[in-house]
């Protein structure tokens, strides 16, 4: 297959908590079942909605975030993560239109500009009718460049409630509804306040997404949906330009960089673009276990992500070796690059529903998990002072 040939589809959805995850999930497990290979996307940042992509396509699932990546960036990552595959999904996120700006930059619908893809819509027909195809006339009118080419009605209440919906946007919209979810159809993924829970936390998985995959081949047109992703505007050829630089590989004839990540349950929240990233500068990853493992072993960095420290509180204060260890290192002068629950581990404490655990206490603050979020989005930091990350 050709770059320009690769078959594409964007789920979008008018607003969050339409069903977009629901509906991509099931798409990835009906058309994997059917034998194809599907390449998953999901429109960032987001790492936990990716755990379930990946674990369900069988292929490791990528960000296309618009805000951490150039466009270029993000096509480039598009194409070279379609290859071999016979159909790529994105998954956006909130509305279809929702950005940072009056512009939407940022927003789903960029990222389906970016790459030339046609949006399936999902509409929650909850309480709707014929107002379905007003909400689909205006989304097909706000931006023309997007290309809106196919609606699956979610939360359908009944037959002649579907035919009411199909006939008002297939007639004003001349688009065609490439599927219908009925109400009521138990279908429930597990969540917490980020979004879902990790794949790889949930034993219920496996049934939760065989569920779901049979709910979407039985009221979904796939044909059709294949179709459509099919009939595509042609890409670009793939330039293979990588923005980053190749500080790890450092002067000719010196030794090669080892980083140690650490990655398990309890800290899961990477993007998989960084750590290919790591390894085509050169770099040797070793993977540690937060709970498990006490040594760093000999390495020149260390990387912790993001993930649910609050959660597994009473396995990270038991585990002292490893947090002596860390803070050891770090005095020592290791370089580290933590985020978010990483950053958290690094910490005195962790407070968490009146509970106090002890972190690793490289940095002089305790975290306390309220129990709302008290920010949420992408905030601009000015660097004081040059340093190994930053100029």
């Amino acid at each position: 297959m050709t770059a320009q040939s690769i078959p594409r589809i964007v789920i979008g959805a008018p607003k969050g908590r339409s069903g977009k995850t629901t509906v991509t999930m099931g798409l990835l497990a009906a058309l994997t079942n059917l034998g194809l290979t599907v390449q998953p996307f999901k429109k960032g940042p987001d790492y936990i909605d990716p755990s379930w992509m990946t674990a369900i396509a069988g292929r490791p699932c990528s960000n296309l975030d618009s805000v951490m990546m150039s466009n270029q960036t993000i096509l480039d990552s598009f194409l070279e993560q379609s290859q071999q595959a016979d159909i790529s999904i994105v998954e956006g996120a909130m509305g279809l239109y929702d950005g940072l700006d009056l512009q939407g930059s940022g927003s789903t619908a960029q990222i389906a500009k970016i790459i030339k893809a046609p949006v399936i819509l999902v509409l929650d027909c909850t309480r709707m009718t014929r107002s379905a195809a007003a909400t689909v006339l205006g989304y097909q009118h706000f931006d023309k460049e997007v290309n809106i080419s196919g609606i699956i009605l979610n939360k359908v209440g009944g037959a002649r409630h579907q035919r009411i919906l199909r006939e008002a946007i297939e007639t004003f919209c001349r688009v065609p509804v490439i599927g219908s979810i009925p109400k009521n159809n138990n279908l429930t993924i597990p969540d917490r306040h980020l979004g879902l829970i990790p794949a790889n936390e949930t034993d219920k998985f496996t049934k939760t997404v065989e569920a779901i995959g049979n709910v979407i081949a039985e009221n979904v047109d796939l044909r059709r949906l294949l179709k459509i992703a099919s009939n595509n505007d042609s890409l670009p050829n793939y330039s293979f330009s990588k923005e980053a630089n190749s500080y790890l590989k450092g002067q000719q004839g010196s030794k090669r960089v080892t980083i140690a990540v650490i990655r398990d349950q309890v800290f899961s929240f990477y993007y998989p673009e960084n750590l290919r990233q790591l390894e085509s500068e050169g770099a040797k990853l070793v993977f540690i276990n937060s709970l498990v493992d006490t040594s760093l072993h000999q390495v020149d960095g260390l990387y912790i992500g993001g993930g649910f420290p609050e959660l597994f509180g009473a396995g990270l204060d038991a585990n002292k070796e490893l947090r002596a260890n860390i803070l050891r290192a770090i005095y020592q002068g290791l370089p580290v690059y933590a985020e978010c629950g990483g950053l958290m581990y690094l910490g005195r404490k962790l407070i968490y529903k009146g509970q106090e655990f002890a972190m690793v206490g490289a940095l002089p603050y305790d975290v306390v998990m309220e129990e709302k979020p008290q920010g949420h989005g992408y905030t601009i930091m000015k660097v004081m002072e040059p340093n190994g990350f930053f100029d």
